[in-house]
């Protein structure tokens, strides 16, 4: 008899166990992550949401600051009581106004003093701390200096513009003057936090880059015009966005230049919506139509960053597909943001 061949039985395979912690004291990884972050949430909740939803509810109420617990619902009514005040389109006019006095002028500075710090000067560390010195000052101390500065009798600027044989200007009575003014304040203690944003951008950018656009030819303004300003982009955008939402909320500023009053000037020449929102709540004593302006403020400025968002991404569109078209400008090779 032959025997017959034996037949190998291949070993079954065994699936590889999950290392699991579920013993006594120990949390799952996914669990505890949560465990982490749940302060942040609860935090966030507290201060942020519910506030937030708050103030919805109370603006759909007649509710006054001396009798908060006998409110009454009323609707929309604050809301069209707000739309048809002559106070708060003149509020709304001048937090533009004054946003845009304030925030054209404090970008391109701080964008121009980070160009310059970014090449190697003397004391380069020295301007980098003195920049986030207006940053650091109270913001009272700030505007009570300013107030002083432009006091129409006896301001410093008044007086140089005196000794210049130019006419002197009224900078807290009149409209365009006391916005320059508020504007001013804005501009001197935003303007160096914004240009150490715009320094870090910039020593982000390859010095390669550099490099290839001097090879070529290209000028620092060529550089500055070709390599800077693309790869900043991002971070313009960024700073943008910041300084609209802080435009719209512009408070502080306005109210301590007028001595704590929320008028905003003798003739409401420079009352932003914060000042009025202040006024109505604390002062007037109608908590309702306040928190209906501040969901008004919250409308405006999601749409004044929606407006910028959208215009970045057309603008980033169109100059990838330029840059498609021409892979060099003059000679210099351009860098698209991602």
């Amino acid at each position: 008899m032959t025997a017959l061949p034996q037949t190998r039985v291949a070993p079954q395979a065994t699936r590889p166990t999950r290392p699991t912690v579920r013993s006594r004291g120990h949390l799952p990884g996914r669990r505890i992550a949560y465990v982490y972050v749940l302060p942040f949430f609860l935090v966030f909740a507290a201060f942020s949401v519910y506030p937030w939803v708050a103030t919805a509810w109370v603006s759909l109420h007649d509710t006054r600051l001396s009798t908060y617990h006998q409110s009454s619902w009323i609707g929309l009514e604050n809301y069209r009581n707000l739309f048809t005040n002559k106070f708060f389109w003149n509020a709304f006019r001048n937090t533009i106004t004054i946003g845009i006095i304030s925030t054209v002028p404090q970008l391109c500075m701080a964008l121009g003093i980070a160009h310059l710090l970014n090449y190697r000067l003397r004391g380069r560390t020295f301007f980098r701390i003195a920049l986030l010195m207006p940053y650091a000052t109270s913001l009272a101390a700030a505007t009570v200096i300013f107030a002083e500065l432009f006091d129409p009798n006896l301001g410093l600027v008044n007086w140089s513009l005196h000794a210049l044989h130019l006419p002197t200007v009224d900078w807290q009575g009149s409209k365009w003057p006391s916005q320059i003014a508020v504007s001013s304040i804005v501009i001197w203690r935003w303007t160096g936090y914004n240009a150490l944003i715009y320094l870090a951008g910039m020593q982000a950018i390859g010095s390669e880059l550099y490099e290839a656009a001097a090879m070529d030819g290209a000028s620092r303004w060529g550089q500055f015009r070709h390599v800077t300003l693309p790869g900043l982009r991002p971070t313009i955008l960024f700073t943008i966005v910041v300084s609209t939402i802080g435009a719209a909320q512009l408070f502080g500023e306005p109210l301590l230049y007028h001595n704590g009053l929320p008028d905003g000037g003798t003739q409401n020449q420079y009352q932003t919506l914060g000042l009025l929102m202040y006024q109505q709540g604390w002062a007037n004593d109608r908590l309702g139509l306040a928190s209906a302006t501040a969901w008004t403020m919250f409308l405006i400025i999601v749409l004044a960053v929606g407006v910028n968002l959208l215009l970045a991404r057309r603008r980033e569109r169109r100059d990838v597909g330029r840059s498609r078209r021409t892979p060099l400008l003059a000679g210099v090779p351009e860098v698209t943001a991602r």
